[in-house]
């Protein structure tokens, strides 16, 4: 293996196997503000030119997302989301551990998504760390946000925007909190994402889609 590629693993957990791109979306996804030291991230300051450059190299024939993330930062999130979503090059999404908050939209945003039998999917309510001021206007941005979240989701899935939302404002699935969350099948009966599958599963549609 080249110098090159265990650079990139390294920082960004992507390999290359025949024009296919393997890309992993682990731990946090970093926003504007540093994770401390030692914390497991996707930073999107890495991960927005790097899709760029796959995007636009033609000896990429497609890329496949290993998702396992507990979610992070909305608007880089988003912004990873729609990045994906844009990308003419085939996308397969496996999601191999979890895919919580943030992380939803991403294992939707590609072309085609999978879900292993063991893994999750939370949707909940937009929430903020931190102070925040308890105004009308503050609600309005809560609300605003929220509403980008789920026609996200209900744009790159088959799920209907209001079935989204009450997901998210479940309030009977999780205790002391509100949301819900969807194991493997669930995931696919309830419109998120489209097949429960493996990694073997996910390589066959990008190589159909790629063909």
């Amino acid at each position: 293996m080249s110098e090159e590629m265990n650079n990139s693993i390294d920082k960004y957990g992507m390999s290359e196997s025949g024009g296919v791109r393997i890309l992993c979306i682990t731990g946090e996804i970093e926003g504007h503000d540093n994770l401390s030291k030692g914390e497991k991230a996707t930073r999107y300051e890495h991960m927005l030119p790097l899709l760029a450059n796959l995007e636009y190299d033609r000896e990429v024939k497609g890329i496949l997302f290993l998702i396992n993330t507990m979610g992070g930062d909305v608007s880089a999130g988003l912004a990873l989301a729609e990045m994906i979503a844009g990308m003419k090059t085939p996308t397969v999404s496996l999601v191999i551990g979890d895919s919580h908050s943030i992380g939803v939209p991403i294992a939707v945003s590609a072309d085609y998504s999978f879900i292993v039998p063991s893994a999750t999917v939370l949707l909940h309510p937009v929430r903020m760390n931190g102070i925040v001021p308890g105004t009308e206007q503050t609600y309005r941005q809560f609300q605003s946000i929220q509403d980008r979240i789920i026609h996200f989701i209900s744009a790159h899935s088959h799920c209907p925007e209001n079935e989204v939302e009450a997901m998210m404002m479940e309030n009977k699935n999780i205790a002391r909190d509100l949301g819900t969350i969807l194991v493997g099948k669930e995931a696919v009966e309830a419109g998120i994402i489209d097949e429960t599958g493996t990694v073997s599963d996910a390589f066959e549609k990008l190589d159909s889609m790629i063909k």
